[in-house]
């Protein structure tokens, strides 16, 4: 059975150590989606809500997040982030909005943690700036969608 690794022989919390473990490049890649009703979704596709730029600010809500992960995520280590990407799709039959965020660093831990992050507090901030009109908002699919670098190798989800 595979034993979790924020957990030590007694099952108390700690931080891995990642000292012995080569620096390498990594990237992950996160996806969530916001389901809105009709006029929120129009609002936020033409750019004119009353809060501003839907997408704009959303991106980097969703960038600054990721470069904070380990502020907001108990035993996450802090990593020298290389680059953060945050880019939406618009589906006007489902009226939703796809997140996909992007990070690379070089380090000794993967950085799928930051990408999460990311795509998680975009969808948070599409909320925010849509709740105004429209209270049935859904934020669903939060998933790492790929992976690569580390000791693990690539994942790519189905």
């Amino acid at each position: 059975m595979s034993q979790l690794s924020h957990l030590d022989r007694d099952g108390q919390p700690r931080m891995v150590d990642v000292a012995a473990k080569p620096v390498t490049a990594r990237s992950a890649t996160a996806a969530a989606s916001v389901y809105l009703n009709e006029e929120a979704f129009a609002l936020a596709v033409e750019g004119v809500s009353a809060k501003g730029n839907v997408f704009a600010v959303a991106r980097i809500a969703g960038i600054m997040a990721a470069k904070r992960t380990a502020e907001l995520i108990p035993l996450c280590h802090p990593l020298p982030l290389s680059h953060v990407s945050v880019d939406f799709d618009t589906d006007a039959v489902e009226r939703c909005i796809r997140i996909r965020a992007t990070c690379h660093v070089s380090a000794q831990t993967g950085v799928e943690m930051e990408a999460m992050t990311a795509a998680s507090v975009a969808a948070l901030t599409i909320y925010d700036m849509c709740k105004a009109v429209d209270r049935t908002i859904r934020i669903a699919d939060l998933r790492l969608i790929a992976k690569s670098g580390g000791r693990s190798g690539s994942f790519v989800a189905a």
